[in-house]
């Protein structure tokens, strides 16, 4: 069994599991990638390297989730400057930075969810070049 799998077998509470597995098959389908298992708790697919002005480098997925017991944490690289269109059909969500959060799955329109993803790739390989995974 995969660290994926094991990962999105124990996810709780059971609704929490449904929705993660939901979500992975739409990342999948949306993005092509594979998911990878990044520091334990959260699914990553495609991934980049980035180097900032000032020096700092790293590694990072290119666009995921994490399916944590209060909130469903969507993570759509860099940000969310450009897609205020997208977020007001999204429906019921908070946002962070690079996140998205979701009490429940079943608050998002799932096809502009999709349509995020999309954009964000897009717009996060147009500053980094995103692998596949």
């Amino acid at each position: 069994m995969s660290d994926v799998q094991a990962f999105l077998d124990q996810v709780e509470p059971t609704r929490r599991k449904t929705e993660a597995a939901r979500l992975d098959a739409l990342f999948r389908e949306v993005t092509g990638f594979q998911p990878v298992l990044w520091s334990g708790n959260m699914l990553g697919y495609g991934a980049y390297n980035y180097r900032y002005a000032t020096g700092r480098e790293g590694r990072w997925f290119a666009t995921g989730f994490s399916p944590r017991k209060a909130k469903l944490s969507i993570y759509i690289m860099p940000g969310y400057a450009d897609f205020g269109p997208m977020l007001a059909r999204l429906g019921k969500h908070t946002k962070g930075k690079s996140c998205l959060y979701l009490n429940k799955l079943e608050d998002a329109d799932i096809d502009v969810l999709a349509e995020l993803v999309r954009a964000g790739l897009k717009d996060l390989g147009q500053k980094w070049p995103v692998e596949a995974t």
